[in-house]
């Protein structure tokens, strides 16, 4: 088992955009199905892969492209001091003055090393000026668990 980090920023509005955000429905369209659904079903099965938005399911990350990947732990606690460094780095920018207490940061970077040591995922947002959007994610990925069928990003 081992956690894959993923950080992403930009304009709130972009963030907004849920329907890229979404994986797509598993079954396709049913044939006979309105044209206009059978296209939108192929954009949205062939935008999600690829786009670099959050997903609406933290899990989803490990199917965006490898190179959004922004570090691999083993240990919780590696993964946890990578978010914490990412939280030292943009809490200048946060817009909310509660969210850049150091406290609170302290909570949230122990909170993640044992959920992440409980084989978790940690998914967490801030609004910064201008309004933009921080996404920090650590995705558990354990190619051996039969509960989940997404691959690593790492392999193949």
């Amino acid at each position: 088992m081992h956690h894959h980090g993923y950080l992403w920023i930009g304009p709130k509005t972009r963030f907004d955009q849920e329907a890229l955000r979404r994986p797509p429905h598993p079954e396709p369209p049913p044939a006979g199905s309105r044209p206009e659904l059978i296209q939108r079903y192929r954009e949205v099965a062939a935008e999600f892969p690829a786009s670099d938005l959050p997903p609406l399911e933290t899990a989803y990350w490990l199917v965006k492209p490898r190179s959004l990947v922004r570090g691999t732990w083993q240990d919780p606690r590696a993964g946890a001091a990578w978010l914490s460094d990412r939280l030292a780095e943009y809490t200048p920018r946060f817009a909310s003055p509660a969210q850049r207490d150091a406290r609170h940061l302290t909570r949230l970077v122990t909170s993640t090393a044992e959920r992440l040591a409980a084989g978790s995922d940690v998914s967490l947002g801030f609004y910064l000026e201008r309004p933009s959007y921080l996404s920090l994610a650590l995705v558990m990925c354990d190619p051996s668990h039969q509960s989940r069928e997404l691959p690593c990003p790492l392999q193949g």
